[in-house]
Protein backbone atom coordinates (compact mmCIF):
# COMPACT_ATOMS: atom_id res chain seq x y z
CA UNK A 1 0.00 0.00 0.00
CA UNK A 2 1.54 3.32 -1.03
CA UNK A 3 0.64 6.63 0.48
CA UNK A 4 -0.68 7.79 -2.92
CA UNK A 5 -3.49 5.24 -2.70
CA UNK A 6 -4.03 5.37 1.06
CA UNK A 7 -7.54 6.48 1.89
CA UNK A 8 -9.97 6.47 4.77
CA UNK A 9 -12.35 3.59 5.35
CA UNK A 10 -15.32 5.47 6.74
CA UNK A 11 -17.52 3.20 8.79
CA UNK A 12 -17.99 5.23 11.96
CA UNK A 13 -16.95 8.53 10.37
CA UNK A 14 -19.06 8.39 7.21
CA UNK A 15 -21.21 11.40 8.23
CA UNK A 16 -18.41 13.48 9.78
CA UNK A 17 -17.99 15.80 6.78
CA UNK A 18 -21.70 16.37 6.20
CA UNK A 19 -22.93 19.82 7.36
CA UNK A 20 -25.16 19.68 10.46
CA UNK A 21 -24.52 15.93 10.76
CA UNK A 22 -25.24 16.11 14.49
CA UNK A 23 -28.90 16.99 13.96
CA UNK A 24 -31.63 14.36 13.75
CA UNK A 25 -32.95 15.77 10.47
CA UNK A 26 -29.61 15.38 8.72
CA UNK A 27 -28.91 12.03 10.36
CA UNK A 28 -32.26 10.64 9.16
CA UNK A 29 -31.56 11.84 5.62
CA UNK A 30 -28.44 9.67 5.68
CA UNK A 31 -29.94 6.50 7.09
CA UNK A 32 -29.86 6.95 10.86
CA UNK A 33 -31.99 4.50 12.87
CA UNK A 34 -32.75 2.43 9.75
CA UNK A 35 -31.51 -0.73 11.49
CA UNK A 36 -34.23 -0.57 14.13
CA UNK A 37 -37.11 -1.46 11.81
CA UNK A 38 -35.77 -4.99 11.35
CA UNK A 39 -33.26 -5.69 14.12
CA UNK A 40 -35.70 -5.12 17.00
CA UNK A 41 -38.12 -7.66 15.55
CA UNK A 42 -35.49 -10.40 15.40
CA UNK A 43 -34.10 -12.46 18.28
CA UNK A 44 -31.73 -10.38 20.41
CA UNK A 45 -29.12 -13.13 20.10
CA UNK A 46 -28.82 -12.40 16.36
CA UNK A 47 -27.14 -9.08 17.13
CA UNK A 48 -24.67 -10.61 19.56
CA UNK A 49 -23.86 -13.34 17.04
CA UNK A 50 -23.17 -10.75 14.35
CA UNK A 51 -20.88 -8.79 16.67
CA UNK A 52 -18.98 -11.93 17.61
CA UNK A 53 -18.58 -13.12 14.02
CA UNK A 54 -17.45 -9.67 12.85
CA UNK A 55 -14.36 -9.77 15.06
CA UNK A 56 -15.18 -6.33 16.46
CA UNK A 57 -12.71 -5.44 19.20
CA UNK A 58 -13.17 -2.94 21.97
CA UNK A 59 -11.84 0.43 20.84
CA UNK A 60 -11.22 1.96 24.23
CA UNK A 61 -7.66 0.66 24.61
CA UNK A 62 -7.80 -2.97 25.69
CA UNK A 63 -8.82 -4.41 22.34
CA UNK A 64 -10.78 -7.36 23.76
CA UNK A 65 -13.26 -9.07 21.45
CA UNK A 66 -16.58 -7.28 21.93
CA UNK A 67 -18.73 -10.31 21.19
CA UNK A 68 -17.02 -12.40 23.87
CA UNK A 69 -17.65 -9.60 26.35
CA UNK A 70 -21.31 -9.35 25.41
CA UNK A 71 -21.75 -13.10 25.91
CA UNK A 72 -20.80 -12.69 29.57
CA UNK A 73 -24.10 -10.91 30.13
CA UNK A 74 -26.69 -13.32 31.61
CA UNK A 75 -29.82 -14.18 29.64
CA UNK A 76 -31.76 -15.86 32.46
CA UNK A 77 -31.17 -13.49 35.37
CA UNK A 78 -34.06 -11.82 37.18
CA UNK A 79 -31.94 -8.78 37.92
CA UNK A 80 -31.98 -5.82 35.49
CA UNK A 81 -29.13 -5.46 33.03
CA UNK A 82 -27.41 -2.19 32.16
CA UNK A 83 -25.31 -0.73 29.37
CA UNK A 84 -22.69 1.87 30.28
CA UNK A 85 -20.84 3.72 27.52
CA UNK A 86 -17.38 4.92 28.52
CA UNK A 87 -16.89 8.45 27.22
CA UNK A 88 -14.37 9.47 29.87
CA UNK A 89 -11.85 10.25 27.15
CA UNK A 90 -8.99 11.55 29.28
CA UNK A 91 -6.00 9.65 27.89
CA UNK A 92 -3.52 12.29 26.62
CA UNK A 93 -3.21 12.08 22.85
CA UNK A 94 -6.72 10.65 22.44
CA UNK A 95 -9.57 12.71 20.98
CA UNK A 96 -11.58 10.37 18.76
CA UNK A 97 -14.70 9.73 20.84
CA UNK A 98 -15.51 13.42 21.03
CA UNK A 99 -15.54 13.42 17.21
CA UNK A 100 -18.37 10.89 17.31
CA UNK A 101 -20.47 12.61 19.96
CA UNK A 102 -20.08 16.02 18.33
CA UNK A 103 -20.42 15.02 14.66
CA UNK A 104 -22.71 11.96 14.71
CA UNK A 105 -24.30 11.53 18.16
CA UNK A 106 -27.30 9.72 16.66
CA UNK A 107 -24.98 6.94 15.46
CA UNK A 108 -23.94 6.37 19.08
CA UNK A 109 -27.58 6.44 20.24
CA UNK A 110 -28.55 3.93 17.53
CA UNK A 111 -25.67 1.69 18.60
CA UNK A 112 -26.78 1.94 22.21
CA UNK A 113 -30.33 0.92 21.29
CA UNK A 114 -29.11 -2.15 19.38
CA UNK A 115 -26.63 -3.13 22.11
CA UNK A 116 -29.17 -2.67 24.88
CA UNK A 117 -31.66 -4.82 22.99
CA UNK A 118 -29.01 -7.51 22.51
CA UNK A 119 -28.17 -7.72 26.23
CA UNK A 120 -31.69 -7.12 27.55
CA UNK A 121 -31.03 -3.70 29.08
CA UNK A 122 -33.73 -1.08 29.40
CA UNK A 123 -31.50 1.56 31.00
CA UNK A 124 -28.23 2.87 29.61
CA UNK A 125 -25.75 5.47 30.77
CA UNK A 126 -23.10 7.55 29.06
CA UNK A 127 -20.30 8.43 31.48
CA UNK A 128 -18.73 11.52 29.93
CA UNK A 129 -15.53 13.33 30.79
CA UNK A 130 -16.20 16.30 33.06
CA UNK A 131 -14.35 18.73 30.80
CA UNK A 132 -16.54 17.84 27.79
CA UNK A 133 -19.27 20.35 28.60
CA UNK A 134 -19.72 21.57 25.02
CA UNK A 135 -19.75 18.04 23.61
CA UNK A 136 -22.16 16.93 26.33
CA UNK A 137 -24.66 19.58 25.22
CA UNK A 138 -24.57 18.34 21.63
CA UNK A 139 -25.08 14.79 22.86
CA UNK A 140 -27.91 15.73 25.22
CA UNK A 141 -29.66 17.67 22.45
CA UNK A 142 -29.44 14.57 20.24
CA UNK A 143 -30.87 12.38 23.02
CA UNK A 144 -33.73 14.86 23.48
CA UNK A 145 -34.39 14.76 19.73
CA UNK A 146 -34.44 10.96 19.81
CA UNK A 147 -36.97 10.96 22.66
CA UNK A 148 -39.25 13.49 20.98
CA UNK A 149 -39.17 11.50 17.74
CA UNK A 150 -39.93 8.16 19.35
CA UNK A 151 -36.49 6.60 19.04
CA UNK A 152 -36.04 6.45 22.82
CA UNK A 153 -38.39 5.80 25.72
CA UNK A 154 -41.27 3.33 25.88
CA UNK A 155 -42.10 1.32 22.77
CA UNK A 156 -39.34 3.03 20.81
CA UNK A 157 -39.53 2.98 17.00
CA UNK A 158 -42.99 1.35 17.21
CA UNK A 159 -41.66 -1.80 18.88
CA UNK A 160 -42.15 -3.45 22.26
CA UNK A 161 -38.67 -2.40 23.40
CA UNK A 162 -38.11 0.33 26.01
CA UNK A 163 -34.86 2.19 26.59
CA UNK A 164 -33.86 5.26 28.58
CA UNK A 165 -30.44 6.91 28.19
CA UNK A 166 -28.91 9.14 30.85
CA UNK A 167 -25.69 11.18 30.63
CA UNK A 168 -23.54 11.20 33.77
CA UNK A 169 -20.72 13.72 33.96
CA UNK A 170 -17.46 12.81 35.64
CA UNK A 171 -15.48 15.29 37.68
CA UNK A 172 -12.17 15.25 35.83
CA UNK A 173 -10.49 12.15 37.26
CA UNK A 174 -8.35 10.26 34.73
CA UNK A 175 -8.72 7.02 36.67
CA UNK A 176 -12.47 6.99 36.04
CA UNK A 177 -11.71 5.94 32.48
CA UNK A 178 -10.92 2.55 34.02
CA UNK A 179 -14.23 0.70 33.80
CA UNK A 180 -14.56 -0.45 37.40
CA UNK A 181 -13.56 2.98 38.76
CA UNK A 182 -16.10 4.45 36.35
CA UNK A 183 -18.82 2.25 37.84
CA UNK A 184 -17.79 3.16 41.38
CA UNK A 185 -18.13 6.82 40.40
CA UNK A 186 -21.48 6.15 38.70
CA UNK A 187 -22.69 4.61 41.95
CA UNK A 188 -21.80 7.82 43.76
CA UNK A 189 -18.61 6.58 45.38
CA UNK A 190 -14.99 7.59 45.04
CA UNK A 191 -13.57 6.51 41.69
CA UNK A 192 -11.30 3.70 42.83
CA UNK A 193 -10.71 0.62 40.63
CA UNK A 194 -12.15 -2.63 41.93
CA UNK A 195 -10.34 -5.90 42.51
CA UNK A 196 -10.60 -8.10 39.45
CA UNK A 197 -12.68 -11.29 39.72
CA UNK A 198 -11.00 -14.69 39.45
CA UNK A 199 -13.09 -15.77 36.46
CA UNK A 200 -14.58 -13.90 33.53
CA UNK A 201 -17.86 -12.21 34.36
CA UNK A 202 -19.75 -9.02 33.46
CA UNK A 203 -19.23 -5.75 35.28
CA UNK A 204 -21.61 -4.85 38.09
CA UNK A 205 -23.64 -1.69 38.64
CA UNK A 206 -25.29 -1.74 42.07
CA UNK A 207 -24.94 -5.51 41.97
CA UNK A 208 -26.60 -5.88 38.58
CA UNK A 209 -24.92 -7.28 35.43
CA UNK A 210 -23.53 -4.49 33.30
CA UNK A 211 -21.77 -4.16 29.96
CA UNK A 212 -19.21 -1.36 29.68
CA UNK A 213 -18.02 -0.42 26.18
CA UNK A 214 -16.22 2.51 24.63
CA UNK A 215 -18.04 5.11 22.48
CA UNK A 216 -16.43 4.03 19.20
CA UNK A 217 -17.13 0.36 19.89
CA UNK A 218 -20.86 1.03 20.29
CA UNK A 219 -20.90 3.42 17.32
CA UNK A 220 -19.62 0.58 15.12
CA UNK A 221 -22.57 -1.69 15.96
CA UNK A 222 -25.13 -0.19 13.50
CA UNK A 223 -22.84 -0.83 10.53
CA UNK A 224 -22.38 -4.48 11.47
CA UNK A 225 -26.09 -5.01 12.14
CA UNK A 226 -27.06 -3.39 8.85
CA UNK A 227 -24.36 -4.86 6.61
CA UNK A 228 -23.44 -8.11 8.31
CA UNK A 229 -20.37 -9.49 10.03
CA UNK A 230 -18.46 -10.21 6.82
CA UNK A 231 -18.90 -6.65 5.56
CA UNK A 232 -16.98 -5.44 8.62
CA UNK A 233 -14.39 -8.20 8.89
CA UNK A 234 -13.31 -7.79 5.26
CA UNK A 235 -11.43 -4.70 6.45
CA UNK A 236 -8.31 -4.93 8.59
CA UNK A 237 -6.34 -8.09 9.28
CA UNK A 238 -7.27 -11.63 10.23
CA UNK A 239 -6.83 -10.88 13.94
CA UNK A 240 -7.55 -7.14 14.00
CA UNK A 241 -10.77 -6.82 12.02
CA UNK A 242 -12.29 -3.57 10.88
CA UNK A 243 -11.22 0.02 11.38
CA UNK A 244 -10.24 2.50 14.06
CA UNK A 245 -10.39 6.27 14.35
CA UNK A 246 -6.67 6.97 14.67
CA UNK A 247 -5.67 10.36 16.03
CA UNK A 248 -2.45 12.32 15.49
CA UNK A 249 -1.02 15.15 17.53
CA UNK A 250 2.38 16.59 18.30
CA UNK A 251 5.03 17.60 15.76
CA UNK A 252 2.85 16.89 12.74
CA UNK A 253 1.69 19.18 9.95
CA UNK A 254 -1.96 18.12 9.96
CA UNK A 255 -3.11 16.95 13.35
CA UNK A 256 -6.47 15.25 13.30
CA UNK A 257 -8.54 12.06 13.35
CA UNK A 258 -8.75 9.73 10.36
CA UNK A 259 -10.48 6.33 10.14
CA UNK A 260 -8.50 3.59 8.41
CA UNK A 261 -8.46 -0.18 8.37
CA UNK A 262 -6.25 -2.05 10.81
CA UNK A 263 -3.02 -3.13 9.18
CA UNK A 264 -2.31 0.26 7.61
CA UNK A 265 1.45 1.07 7.69
CA UNK A 266 2.03 3.57 10.49
CA UNK A 267 4.58 5.71 8.66
CA UNK A 268 2.38 5.95 5.58
CA UNK A 269 -0.51 7.02 7.77
CA UNK A 270 1.59 9.76 9.38
CA UNK A 271 2.96 11.02 6.08
CA UNK A 272 -0.28 10.80 4.07
CA UNK A 273 -2.88 12.09 6.50
CA UNK A 274 -0.55 14.04 8.78
CA UNK A 275 1.44 15.55 5.96
CA UNK A 276 4.72 14.51 7.52
CA UNK A 277 6.75 16.06 10.32
CA UNK A 278 6.27 19.74 11.03
CA UNK A 279 9.05 21.90 9.58
CA UNK A 280 10.15 18.94 7.42
CA UNK A 281 12.27 17.66 10.29
CA UNK A 282 13.13 14.04 10.92
CA UNK A 283 10.89 11.74 12.90
CA UNK A 284 12.36 10.73 16.24
CA UNK A 285 9.65 8.81 18.09
CA UNK A 286 5.94 8.08 18.30
CA UNK A 287 3.77 7.17 21.27
CA UNK A 288 1.33 4.99 19.33
CA UNK A 289 -1.81 4.55 21.39
CA UNK A 290 -2.23 7.37 23.87
CA UNK A 291 0.33 8.50 26.42
CA UNK A 292 0.25 5.32 28.51
CA UNK A 293 1.63 3.12 25.71
CA UNK A 294 5.41 2.52 25.39
CA UNK A 295 7.20 4.81 22.94
CA UNK A 296 8.47 3.62 19.55
CA UNK A 297 11.63 4.79 17.79
CA UNK A 298 11.58 6.08 14.22
CA UNK A 299 13.03 2.78 12.99
CA UNK A 300 10.28 0.84 14.74
CA UNK A 301 7.63 3.13 13.28
CA UNK A 302 9.01 2.56 9.78
CA UNK A 303 8.28 -1.17 10.08
CA UNK A 304 5.04 -0.99 12.07
CA UNK A 305 1.47 -1.50 10.94
CA UNK A 306 -1.52 -0.21 12.84
CA UNK A 307 -2.92 -3.35 14.42
CA UNK A 308 -2.93 -4.94 17.87
CA UNK A 309 -0.59 -7.82 17.09
CA UNK A 310 2.16 -5.77 15.43
CA UNK A 311 2.25 -3.18 18.19
CA UNK A 312 2.36 -5.94 20.80
CA UNK A 313 5.29 -7.57 18.99
CA UNK A 314 7.14 -4.26 19.27
CA UNK A 315 6.62 -4.20 23.03
CA UNK A 316 3.99 -1.49 22.87
CA UNK A 317 0.23 -1.32 22.42
CA UNK A 318 -2.25 0.07 19.94
CA UNK A 319 -4.25 1.44 22.87
CA UNK A 320 -6.75 4.05 21.73
CA UNK A 321 -4.88 4.79 18.50
CA UNK A 322 -3.84 8.23 19.72
CA UNK A 323 -0.44 8.84 18.11
CA UNK A 324 1.79 11.49 19.68
CA UNK A 325 4.47 12.35 17.11
CA UNK A 326 7.88 13.70 18.19
CA UNK A 327 10.50 15.24 15.91
CA UNK A 328 14.30 15.08 16.02
CA UNK A 329 14.60 18.05 18.40
CA UNK A 330 12.48 16.48 21.15
CA UNK A 331 14.19 16.14 24.52
CA UNK A 332 13.07 12.69 25.63
CA UNK A 333 13.86 13.38 29.29
CA UNK A 334 11.58 16.42 29.22
CA UNK A 335 8.93 14.38 27.42
CA UNK A 336 9.02 11.68 30.12
CA UNK A 337 8.94 14.33 32.84
CA UNK A 338 5.81 15.81 31.29
CA UNK A 339 4.10 12.42 31.30
CA UNK A 340 5.15 11.55 34.84
CA UNK A 341 3.82 14.84 36.19
CA UNK A 342 0.45 13.89 34.74
CA UNK A 343 0.47 10.34 36.11
CA UNK A 344 1.70 11.45 39.52
CA UNK A 345 -1.21 13.88 39.70
CA UNK A 346 -3.79 11.39 38.41
CA UNK A 347 -2.91 8.33 40.51
CA UNK A 348 -5.96 7.60 42.65
CA UNK A 349 -3.67 6.70 45.55
CA UNK A 350 -5.34 3.40 46.38
CA UNK A 351 -2.22 1.25 45.83
CA UNK A 352 1.12 2.09 47.43
CA UNK A 353 3.37 1.13 44.47
CA UNK A 354 1.39 3.50 42.23
CA UNK A 355 0.83 6.30 44.72
CA UNK A 356 4.48 6.44 45.80
CA UNK A 357 6.09 5.17 42.62
CA UNK A 358 4.69 7.80 40.28
CA UNK A 359 5.80 10.64 42.55
CA UNK A 360 9.21 9.13 43.20
CA UNK A 361 9.80 8.60 39.49
CA UNK A 362 8.75 12.17 38.75
CA UNK A 363 11.25 13.50 41.29
CA UNK A 364 14.10 11.41 39.89
CA UNK A 365 13.49 12.59 36.33
CA UNK A 366 13.42 16.18 37.61
CA UNK A 367 16.81 15.45 39.20
CA UNK A 368 18.09 14.17 35.85
CA UNK A 369 16.93 17.35 34.13
CA UNK A 370 18.81 19.42 36.72
CA UNK A 371 21.92 17.34 35.87
CA UNK A 372 22.21 16.27 39.49
CA UNK A 373 21.60 12.56 38.91
CA UNK A 374 23.96 9.62 38.55
CA UNK A 375 23.66 6.35 36.67
CA UNK A 376 22.46 4.82 39.95
CA UNK A 377 19.46 7.14 39.82
CA UNK A 378 18.59 5.85 36.37
CA UNK A 379 18.84 2.27 37.60
CA UNK A 380 16.71 3.25 40.60
CA UNK A 381 14.10 4.62 38.20
CA UNK A 382 14.03 1.26 36.43
CA UNK A 383 13.75 -0.47 39.80
CA UNK A 384 10.74 1.63 40.74
CA UNK A 385 9.18 0.77 37.40
CA UNK A 386 9.61 -2.92 38.20
CA UNK A 387 7.92 -2.47 41.57
CA UNK A 388 4.96 -0.73 39.91
CA UNK A 389 4.50 -3.43 37.29
CA UNK A 390 1.87 -6.05 38.16
CA UNK A 391 1.58 -5.22 41.85
CA UNK A 392 -1.50 -2.99 41.85
CA UNK A 393 -5.26 -3.38 41.49
CA UNK A 394 -5.56 -1.84 38.02
CA UNK A 395 -3.27 -1.35 35.01
CA UNK A 396 -2.48 2.31 35.71
CA UNK A 397 0.87 1.62 37.40
CA UNK A 398 1.95 -1.15 34.98
CA UNK A 399 1.25 1.24 32.10
CA UNK A 400 3.39 3.96 33.68
CA UNK A 401 6.07 1.34 34.28
CA UNK A 402 6.08 0.42 30.59
CA UNK A 403 6.38 4.06 29.60
CA UNK A 404 9.37 4.61 31.88
CA UNK A 405 11.18 1.47 30.71
CA UNK A 406 10.61 2.23 27.03
CA UNK A 407 11.92 5.80 27.29
CA UNK A 408 15.05 4.77 29.16
CA UNK A 409 15.82 1.61 27.19
CA UNK A 410 15.44 3.34 23.82
CA UNK A 411 16.89 6.76 24.64
CA UNK A 412 19.18 6.06 27.58
CA UNK A 413 21.97 8.28 26.24
CA UNK A 414 19.72 11.28 26.82
CA UNK A 415 19.19 10.25 30.44
CA UNK A 416 22.87 9.72 31.17
CA UNK A 417 24.53 12.66 32.89
CA UNK A 418 26.54 14.74 30.42
CA UNK A 419 29.76 16.40 31.54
Amino acid sequence: MSDTTLQETRIVSQKFRIPNSYTLETALEHGAYSTLTTALFRPASDITTAIKESGLRGKGGGGALAGEKWLLMPTDDSRPSYLVVNCDESEPGTFKDRQIISKDPHLLIEGMILTSYAIGANEAYIYIRGEYQGFEKILQDAIDEAYSSGFLGKGLANTDFDLDITIHRGAGAYICGEKSALLESLEGKRGHPRLKPKNKEPEWYFGNPTLVNNVETIATVPYIVQNGALAYSKYGTSQSAGTLLFAMSGHIKNAGVYEVAFGTPMLEYINHFGGGIRGDKKLKAVIPGGSSTPVLTADEVANATLDYETLRSLGSSLGTGGMIVMDEDTNMVEALKNLLEFYHHESCGQCTPCREGTGWSDRIVAKILRKEATSQDIDKLLGIADIMNGKTICVFAPAVSGVIVSFISKFREEFELKE
